[in-house]
């Protein structure tokens, strides 16, 4: 399934110069919890999040923004300075298109925090849509039960010991922890549990006892 078939239609965009007051209003007229920031050619420079507004309020209770506060405090103090969502935005931005797939969308999501995405034109840059962390999730509620019993079939077919792993599954993060028997066994395991239907990633916590995969060097008479 490909990004087209869950995004929404509607971006919710506003240009460099907006005020801080026109992105509050932004938000609360479309429900979002973040606009994305685009340029004269409608290509997304950057996003402003609710989080990056909050800052004003925060950063001025005394969090230091000079050369001592450290370069998150920093980036922080900037956007609580800033008037417009040039000045407020966090870059770089990530997008996706069309045709990326559901899962690439949520893994980028996952590993970045973010709970949504522009959608580019895969040829121009423009903003085409939206795809939020609600659309993806519909697609992978899927039961553990169900996740689990694949993740069996395939320890069966790499010929690996299922009651030597344990697998934890939390909010379609799968995490592999035990042993196996070979290198091979291992990379083969955590490809195949990352392609199944309702996983978001895997992280491998495996530990192999051959490495099969080690490149033997030439013996030289």
């Amino acid at each position: 399934m490909k990004v087209k078939d869950v995004m929404g239609v509607r971006a919710v965009a506003v240009r460099r110069e907006a005020s801080f007051t026109e992105i509050v209003d932004a938000m609360r007229q479309f429900k979002v919890g973040a606009v994305t920031v685009i340029d004269a050619d409608d290509r997304p420079v950057g996003m402003v999040s609710e989080d990056d507004l909050l800052l004003k309020e925060t950063d001025s209770r005394g969090r230091m923004g000079g050369v001592f506060g450290g370069r998150r405090n920093r980036e922080e103090h900037r956007k609580a300075m800033g008037t417009t969502a040039g000045e407020i935005m966090t870059t770089p931005v990530i997008t996706v298109t069309e045709a990326t797939p559901v899962r690439d969308a949520a893994r980028l999501m996952h590993r970045n925090r973010i709970k949504q995405l522009p959608v580019v034109d895969a040829d121009t840059g423009h903003i085409t849509g939206c795809v939020q962390q609600s659309d993806l999730l519909k697609v992978f509620v899927r039961p553990v039960e169900e996740i689990d019993r694949e993740i069996t079939e395939i320890c069966d077919r790499l010929r690996v010991d299922r009651e030597k792993l344990a697998v934890g599954n939390e909010a379609g993060v799968v995490t592999l922890t035990g042993r196996v028997g070979l290198h091979s066994q291992s990379s083969q395991l955590v490809a195949a549990v990352r392609g199944i239907e309702g996983v978001l990633d895997v992280e491998n916590g495996l530990v192999y006892e051959s490495d099969d995969l080690a490149r033997i060097p030439p013996l030289y008479l």
